[in-house]
């Protein structure tokens, strides 16, 4: 069994630490729905998800899934790119959640970008709670990527450490592109 546990599952960890039935909650990049399904089960049934992707067939696929899943009622699936997160979520949140890069099994050719993403990042980190979560892991791997992480990466370092605090982790010595996960906590 393994210890280090890979950024996905990081990212997983500290958010069911702190989003509990009732809260509201981002995922800003909905793929393929899992970490919009993980959001719902947090939230619970009195909890709302706002789940953001600039693909139909992303958020068909998340819509299949929370449907399967019975959950569906509890996220607001939205057909916008996560720059626009102002535009839709008007309320506190306790948690928001990116995964960069593409649509795994997608085209490769549409994917998060460093502007837009640090415009959402921007905007998640005026709308969560103290001691509220951003949890974001940064695929940068193969053929896509290696900007937007520099980007945001540069971005996250010149974040005032009096507002946010800011870890990031990664794995040194493994081969292909292992992704990055960054977690950000607004400070009381």
């Amino acid at each position: 069994m393994c210890i280090l546990k890979n950024s996905l599952y990081q990212s997983h960890e500290i958010v069911s630490r702190v989003v509990c039935n009732g809260d509201i909650v981002v995922d800003a990049t909905a793929g393929n729905g899992h970490d919009t399904a993980f959001l719902a089960k947090l939230v619970g049934a009195g909890g709302l998800v706002y789940s953001f992707d600039i693909q139909e067939s992303a958020l068909n696929t998340t819509r299949n899934k929370l449907e399967a899943e019975n959950l569906l009622n509890r996220v607001n699936l939205i057909h916008d790119g996560h720059q626009n997160m102002m535009k839709y979520v008007n309320k506190p949140i306790k948690a928001a959640m990116f995964n960069l890069g593409y649509l795994p099994g997608g085209d490769h050719n549409i994917g998060t970008r460093g502007g837009t993403t640090i415009e959402a990042i921007k905007s998640a980190m005026e709308l969560v709670v103290p001691h509220g979560i951003i949890s974001i892991v940064v695929y940068y791997g193969g053929d896509s990527g290696f900007d937007e992480k520099n980007e945001v990466i540069n971005y996250i370092k010149t974040i005032d450490c009096k507002k946010f605090s800011v870890m990031q982790t990664e794995f040194v010595n493994q081969i292909n592109c292992p992704p990055i996960f960054v977690c950000m906590e607004k400070n009381a």
